[in-house]
């Protein structure tokens, strides 16, 4: 278990106020966003239903006195994930969004690699909870 940072702290906050926003636009505009970006609703929807749990998880981790290291080691690694995976996507052919569509998944992949880096500095700055 760690004591977290309040820079972690922010950082795991801030991650939460971005993925739920996400969640909140794809999850249920998943077709209209769909057709301004020219991906594919299912990849939409299917990513923002995840973004819920994934934003309840790293809003909790955002409120906690202490946390379990492994899982917010957890979170950074994901989300440096998340940003290769992104651009790997777009490099692959697999989806050909318009530019808009390019524009949201480069925009997004660099948010997200910029929340794992300043969470990874968080975590270098917390100090392990004392044994109860």
């Amino acid at each position: 278990m760690i004591r977290p940072s309040v820079f972690l702290r922010r950082a795991l906050l801030a991650d939460a106020v971005f993925s739920g926003a996400g969640a909140l636009a794809m999850a249920p505009a998943a077709a209209p966003l769909a057709a301004l970006l020219d991906l594919p609703e299912t990849l939409l929807r299917e990513t923002g239903l995840f973004l819920i749990a994934y934003t309840v998880l790293v809003g909790w981790l955002g409120t906690r006195a202490s946390t379990p290291k492994l899982l917010v080691a957890v979170v950074i690694a994901g989300n440096a994930a998340w940003t290769v995976i992104s651009i790997v996507l777009l490099l692959s052919g697999a989806v050909s969004p318009n530019l808009v569509g390019e524009t949201f998944v480069v925009a997004q992949a660099i948010a997200t690699g910029v929340l794992g880096e300043l969470q990874y500095i968080g975590l270098r700055r917390s100090s392990s909870a004392l044994a109860a």
